[in-house]
């Protein structure tokens, strides 16, 4: 129970890899609080995670709102607890298009969500981190914020923007004991990437089948990655077995490389 008596707050945390981080921070005895603007998700979530005997808290939130950032950071306060863990989760796959085929709209929401409401969240965290003299930031990436990736403009441009980030907050932060990593997923089975599947077969005017072999022949490891591996990186992340680690982006990936 490394995480015993700690608070960790999930953004994007009913479902997918969200949903995988909850379960294994409370496995390993945080509680936890859910927040994501769908709310029948994350009251499920957190409705399975309290009938298994966990702590967990769902809040209706929208990350790229200051004002809902903040008004959910004060209920996780006063409900759980000041969060010592935040994993900022919450994203969104954006257009996958040629770059002037992309609409700017598009690409703000994208960068907002991915990126601002990562900034929006570690800034309302923060103060409360300082003064306690301890913390702890993972912020979910992926391996499209360290290479070129053509069709995927916005989304790739979130994640190395959020890889950036980490390290600039690992450095300005770690004098109080707040340590800030990024986790860069590869390609994680489930219906998300199905979907990026079937965005870039429809792009490049190919069979989704033959777009998917394309992306498991990158991979060392000829297979998608687990959501639950995602999980089990975080949670070694967030606990002081990884006391020394921070400013670090860690890939969980298969071993892809586009």
């Amino acid at each position: 129970m490394r995480l015993k008596n700690r608070i960790a707050l999930i953004t994007g945390g009913g479902r997918g890899i969200g949903k995988a981080i909850a379960t294994a921070l409370v496995a390993d005895g945080a509680s936890v609080v859910l927040a994501a603007p769908e709310w029948d998700e994350v009251k499920a979530t957190a409705d399975e995670l309290n009938s298994a005997g966990h702590r967990a808290l769902p809040i209706q939130a929208d990350v790229t709102q200051v004002e809902q950032v903040d008004a959910a950071i004060a209920t996780a306060r006063v409900e759980m607890g000041p969060p010592d863990i935040l994993v900022n989760n919450a994203g969104i796959a954006g257009a996958t298009a040629r770059v002037d085929q992309i609409s700017p709209e598009s690409w703000n929401e994208t960068i907002a969500v991915n990126l601002t409401g990562a900034f929006l969240c570690a800034r309302a965290v923060a103060p409360e981190m300082i003064e306690r003299g301890s913390g702890n930031i993972v912020n979910i990436s992926s391996v499209a914020g360290k290479i070129g990736y053509a069709l995927r403009t916005p989304y790739a441009a979130s994640k190395w923007g959020l890889i950036g980030l980490s390290h600039s907050l690992a450095n300005e932060l770690g004098e109080y004991g707040i340590r800030v990593n990024a986790v860069c997923p590869g390609p994680v089975d489930g219906p998300r990437m199905q979907a990026v599947f079937e965005g870039r077969a429809a792009a490049l005017n190919q069979p989704v089948g033959a777009v998917k072999e394309t992306y498991l022949q990158t991979m060392a490891l000829r297979r998608m990655v687990k959501s639950e591996n995602v999980a089990a990186t975080v949670v070694f992340l967030a606990s002081d077995d990884s006391e020394s680690i921070t400013g670090q982006a860690v890939d969980v990936s298969c071993g892809y490389q586009l």
